[in-house]
């Protein structure tokens, strides 16, 4: 196939090679930008992955009909230039760019875009095999999609869905070349070809994802010559390389490191509220969290405060329940977290009678919007240690982490670790909390949480098209669930990184994707 990508220097990538040895390799190579991931990405298919990790890649390769405007949550139009709506809601109609490539050379057609979502969608499609598709469910509204002519696609849909054009922004929604996954099939996660910014190089496992610029983008050529991303999973080395100039840009800053990047001659810090919550979810599908009383214990015997104020160092809040209150007009703010209060949480395990078992606590070594999940598991375990709760940890790298937790945890786990970063207040619930999501239906309801009017209030917030009615089935949700209590209510997070002073033009979003279309390094 034919690629379309720009030359860069052997030498170039004999300096990013050079990146999986020692820090004390402080020069990185002119006019590439090396960026410091959290973890080793799973695949660079958008179709099959749910980790924001590996997104921060994808929206650099790809891109989909719609994207996020620059800071918000809104979408504005990328290789659609525009679109309509149907009276009734049902169909969304998208005009498309023409002229616009693929990595490999071949066009952006409709249907090039109807391919896409047949494969995600539709079972009888030969290349459904290429899956799973775990968030296939942001498109599950989905009755058909047309191809009415090579510029235009029109999505049918089985009933009204307020958050589509939302989702269509997400990397779910991110369109990849038919001709590539034709060719690689299964591997496409392996061999990326998208439209974006920039054109997929080299992956090299464990030490480096190499992109190069991309001369013929449509929304204009980048700058850098080339981003490459390192796994490092490790906080503390992260921070490492940073100070000795082995990566340029650092994201999730252990909280209690950033004093190490005041020098603005250095460093710049960013920070950037955003849609996150981080929580322990209960398995409520076996004793003892089948009992709403234990749960609600667990939320009274754990610090909150203490875990933000010394483990975080303030960079986030204590959560009050599923929604983060970034999504303002959604957020149930009448609802307060559960106080820091043992005693009631020793009452309520003795209603509940208790039988004294040791728990089990999954806890990953980093991950997605996972913050500082060691310390922070280890502050939780001794908390509900103070009220007779003995609970082990288990901990994994993330994605054997995601391989334990997001088939369920029934039968392993009686708790886990989990952070979730979301463009919509229809997303985490729906995927996390409701009955048809639980793991054996496909979704991410790993605790096995269910409640008939919760499912109710969901879907009715997703088929309303006013966000005002929105907005109430939604306050109503949290607040069923907040008492309910599936989850260990954590923290919301302000997310953050480091660039070295050389790195200009770049910004956090709202959304957690690194968008490096603009970025210069001098």
């Amino acid at each position: 196939m034919k690629r379309t990508i720009c030359k860069v220097s052997a030498a170039l990538f004999l300096a990013a090679a050079t990146f999986s040895g020692s820090a004390a390799l402080a020069q990185t190579p002119p006019n590439v930008l090396v960026v410091g991931q959290i973890a080793e990405p799973k695949s660079l298919d958008p179709a099959v992955v749910t980790a924001v990790n590996d997104f921060r890649i994808l929206m650099n390769l790809y891109d989909g009909l719609v994207r996020y405007k620059d800071g918000a949550l809104e979408v504005e139009p990328a290789l659609a230039k525009s679109w309509r709506i149907s009276a009734d809601g049902l169909a969304y109609t998208f005009a498309l760019r023409d002229g616009v490539k693929f990595h490999d050379g071949s066009a952006f057609t409709a249907d090039a875009v109807k391919f896409n979502f047949d494969r995600m969608l539709d079972e009888k499609s030969p290349y459904h095999d290429t899956g799973p598709f775990p968030l296939s469910f942001f498109f599950s509204a989905v009755r058909e999609v047309k191809a009415l002519d090579p510029l235009t696609v029109e999505f049918d849909l089985k009933e009204r869905y307020a958050p589509f054009l939302s989702n269509l922004a997400y990397p779910t929604g991110l369109i990849v070349s038919p001709e590539a996954i034709k060719t690689y099939g299964k591997e496409i996660g392996r061999h990326p070809s998208g439209t974006g910014a920039f054109v997929f190089k080299e992956w090299e496992s464990n030490s480096k994802v190499v992109l190069e610029r991309n001369p013929d983008y449509w929304d204009g050529a980048p700058k850098l010559e080339a981003v490459v991303f390192r796994p490092i999973t490790d906080g503390n080395t992260r921070v490492a390389e940073m100070l000795s100039g082995g990566i340029d840009l650092m994201v999730e800053v252990p909280p209690d490191t950033l004093g190490q990047f005041k020098d603005p001659a250095r460093y710049q810090i960013f920070q950037q509220a955003g849609p996150h919550v981080w929580f322990l979810m209960l398995n409520a599908k076996e004793p003892p969290f089948d009992d709403k009383r234990m749960r609600q214990a667990v939320n009274y015997a754990v610090n909150k405060k203490a875990i933000v104020d010394n483990i975080l160092q303030g960079t986030a809040q204590v959560a009050a329940g599923p929604t983060p209150p970034a999504f303002a007009w959604a957020y149930n703010d009448a609802l307060t977290p559960y106080p820091y209060d043992p005693e009631k949480a020793k009452e309520l395990i003795k209603e509940a009678g208790y039988d004294g078992q040791p728990l089990i606590l999954y806890v990953t070594e980093g991950g997605s919007g996972m913050l500082d999940p060691v310390p922070m598991g280890t502050a939780i375990q001794a908390d509900l240690a103070a009220v007779g709760l003995k609970v082990n940890i288990e901990t994994y790298e993330w994605n054997t982490f995601l391989g334990k937790v997001n088939p369920g945890l029934e039968g392993k786990a009686n708790l886990a670790e989990m952070a979730w970063m979301t463009n919509d207040p229809d997303t985490l619930p729906y995927l996390a909390l409701r009955t048809g999501a639980m793991p054996d239906k496909g979704g991410f309801n790993s605790g096995y949480y269910s409640n008939p009017e919760v499912d109710k209030l969901l879907e009715g917030a997703r088929q309303s098209t006013d966000q005002v009615e929105r907005a109430k089935l939604y306050k109503k949700m949290q607040a069923i669930v907040h008492d309910d209590a599936p989850w260990l209510f954590v923290a919301n997070w302000k997310q953050n990184a480091v660039a070295s002073s050389a790195v200009k033009n770049f910004k956090l979003q709202p959304s957690f994707f690194l968008l490096l279309h603009d970025v210069t390094k001098g």
